[in-house]
């Protein structure tokens, strides 16, 4: 090892001899010698530096594989290794400057533990003769490491008289060197090493610190790799470096140190020459950055409670349903709900189960109050488990089941995914929704399930166009209809909704983005009013929960209207206001197309910008129901024509009949076994069930 580092120290302290020769100053040679190493690595640095850009330029990407497969180690791992093959990235050149630093290091130790033999140029016999008899004189070891740093400190000292006495003569004539080599560099020693030194030689380790520190927060600012970390590795980064610096700073000489801080703050200047060459922003979207940053962020905390203690419970009540759902072997039908929202879906068909059948039913939700914990306590044929959305994800890689029933799309695509433990498991999908399947959903929502459970009839064409336009196997089609309309539509015949004396008009819009609230709400409500209707603004529930300033301030807007026709609805226990309008008007809400189908009372529909997830719809060359039933369950209003409405309105009121008999036969057309579906649906999960017994048995 010590032949490796000499060697290092022979070819850099000759390049340093050449520094001394020119500035004959210790200290100047130690800073021209950092400088000019740094011009010298520049096309490496350039190298490092381009090579840093294409891991940031790549962040997005690998954020959304992140996103995609989160928890799947595995198949992160290969989509980012096919990253790096694609845009030729090297993980290892990070690791470079670090490896040349420790070189360099090495070398500048070794010189400057030995200018007598690097800056000096003494041969070995003279270094000898004079670290021998200086032994004698000053009391030091003339085999020890830092043996010519103190010989060259004692002639400072003045004991150079008495040095050159004990010195043969031969090599007196290399005494004039020795004495016109001073180590002081602006009233500092750099022979000094603060270990062996009093308390305020502490000063050189602390000034190396402080120039680490400096250098840290500066790659962090600078630096576009380095910029992008979490702050977990920024600081700890941070805090291996200046502990390092301070190590040195201590433990070796002085002329180390500056060596060390002059690297640090000449690292800095060349970064920013760097940034100035290859400018970062000319490479990276630091939009798609942030936003796919955003987005995994949120994924993280999936689940997470505002309040650490509730936290804390969750997470221990999450542990023991997650064992105790494994704990269950021959587990033949599992529902999953994402919340207790999703319940109402299930509950008509899992009514129907129970009465057909001694299956029980395991019911995964991901809502620690979903009402589906006091039924299980009254029902020995329902298990019901809280899982988080995070701990689901590993859940759902482990699942043993025969027959998983839900109503969320994307199975596969994203971060939750069918299981690895056991490949024959059958996935049914039943729908939250009565419309289309290739609008309103991503592409290849529905192509992981293995059976459906249509709403009607023009969902099969549609999933079969899907399946032959993406190559895929034709899955298990069921038509059954759509359980949460034959409720609603029991619950509206049990409701008081006789015609009120004045027409009731609702304004109910979707939450997404440019919807009715946020374009167009306040000529449309001067086309409303004065007409002697009665005139409700009911806002989406999310919208309230995202936006509520921004409905505040709606109604602080129109707090001085005196007509007695218009009132703002924000307490959504109930959907009796919805049932008992007459004439609903909308955006793109799904409350539109129930509430017709329930009341057959037609809807106003304002036509802001679609929410399309799927902009391949269109080659399906089938029109989803979202937009072929606008024009047949109501009339359309363009938003620069919604101060017409009011003519829309009167035109609706004057044909309620008409109405009425077009929407029964568009129902009709549409939904499956309305409105007794609970059954149907039933039966076909019943079925997917027992086939799978067989097949498990066979």
């Amino acid at each position: 090892m010590q032949a490796v580092i000499s060697a290092i120290g022979t070819a850099l302290g000759a390049i340093m001899g050449l520094c001394y020769a020119v500035v004959k100053n210790y200290g100047l040679t130690i800073i021209v010698f950092t400088l000019i190493s740094k011009v010298i690595l520049m096309p490496v640095s350039i190298w490092v530096h381009r090579n840093g850009l294409k891991v940031v330029k790549m962040q997005p990407e690998i954020n959304r594989l992140h996103i995609k497969h989160y928890g799947d180690k595995d198949a992160i791992a290969e989509g980012q290794a096919a990253l790096y093959k694609r845009e030729k990235y090297n993980p290892l050149a990070s690791l470079v400057p670090l490896a040349i630093q420790i070189i360099i290091l090495m070398g500048v130790i070794e010189v400057i533990y030995h200018p007598m033999n690097y800056l000096l140029h003494l041969n070995g016999d003279c270094i000898n003769a004079y670290l021998t008899a200086g032994g004698q004189l000053f009391g030091f070891d003339p085999a020890a490491n830092q043996a010519q740093l103190r010989l060259l400190r004692a002639i400072g000292q003045g004991g150079g008289a008495q040095l050159l006495a004990q010195v043969d003569a031969a090599y007196q004539a290399s005494y004039p060197a020795l004495e016109g080599f001073s180590t002081y560099f602006v009233g500092v020693d750099l022979t000094w090493i603060a270990s062996e030194m009093g308390p305020l030689y502490l000063l050189i380790p602390i000034a190396t610190g402080l120039s680490s520190l400096f250098l840290s927060l500066m790659q962090n600012k600078l630096n576009p790799l380095q910029h992008e970390q979490n702050a977990g590795t920024q600081w700890g980064t941070l805090a291996f470096s200046v502990g390092l610096s301070l190590y040195l700073g201590y433990f070796v000489p002085a002329g180390v140190a500056l060596y060390w801080i002059a690297s640090n703050i000449s690292a800095v200047l060349v970064q920013w020459i760097l940034n100035k060459m290859i400018d970062p922003r000319k490479h990276v979207d630091y939009k798609a950055l942030e936003e796919t940053r955003e987005e995994l962020e949120k994924l993280k905390n999936l689940g997470a409670s505002a309040d650490p203690k509730e936290d804390k419970v969750l997470r221990k009540r999450e542990k023991e349903d997650y064992k105790r759902f494994f704990g269950v072997a021959n587990k033949h039908l599992v529902f999953y709900s994402e919340s207790k929202g999703f319940r109402k879906y299930f509950m008509p068909v899992m009514e129907e189960i129970f009465a057909r059948s001694n299956v029980t039913i395991h019911y995964i939700t991901s809502d620690p109050n979903d009402d589906i914990f006091q039924l299980a306590e009254k029902n020995d044929k329902l298990k019901a488990y809280y899982i988080g959305p995070r701990r689901l994800i590993t859940l759902f890689m482990k699942l043993d089941a025969d027959v998983v029933v839900m109503t969320m799309t994307d199975l596969e695509n994203y971060h939750y995914k069918r299981s690895y433990v056991r490949k024959d498991i059958r996935y049914v999908y039943m729908f939250h929704y009565p419309l289309s399947t290739h609008m309103v959903v991503h592409t290849g929502a529905f192509d992981h399930y293995d059976e459906i459970l249509c709403v009607g009839d023009f969902q099969i064409a549609e999933i079969r166009k899907s399946e032959e336009l993406a190559g895929l196997p034709p899955k298990q089609l069921e038509v059954c209809g759509y359980c949460q309309l034959d409720s609603m539509y029991k619950a509206f015949q049990a409701m008081n909704t006789a015609p009120g004396a004045r027409p009731r008009i609702l304004i109910a819009p979707s939450w997404q983005e440019d919807n009715i609230l946020d374009s167009c709400i306040d000529p449309l409500l001067k086309s409303m009013l004065g007409h002697g209707w009665d005139v409700k603004v009911r806002p989406h529930p999310e919208y309230m929960k995202r936006y509520k300033p921004r409905m505040d301030e709606l109604m602080h807007r129109w707090k001085d209207y005196d007509g007695g026709d218009l009132v703002f609805e924000t307490d959504f226990t109930s959907n009796e206001s919805i049932y008992a309008s007459d004439v609903v008007i909308t955006d793109w809400s799904g409350t539109a197309t129930e509430f017709s189908f329930v009341t057959l009372r037609p809807c106003v529909f304002v036509n802001t910008p679609p929410k399309i997830n799927n902009p391949d719809y269109v080659k399906l060359g089938i029109e989803p129901q979202e937009l072929r039933l606008r024009s047949q369950i109501g009339v359309q209003v363009e938003m620069n024509g919604v101060d017409k409405a009011g003519e829309a309105i009167q035109s609706i009121l004057g044909d309620t009949q008409g109405w009425t008999e077009r929407i029964r036969g568009i129902r009709d057309e549409l939904i499956a076994n309305f409105p007794d579906s609970a059954p149907v649906s039933a039966k076909a999960i019943l079925k997917a069930v027992v086939e799978q017994q067989k097949k498990h048995n066979a």
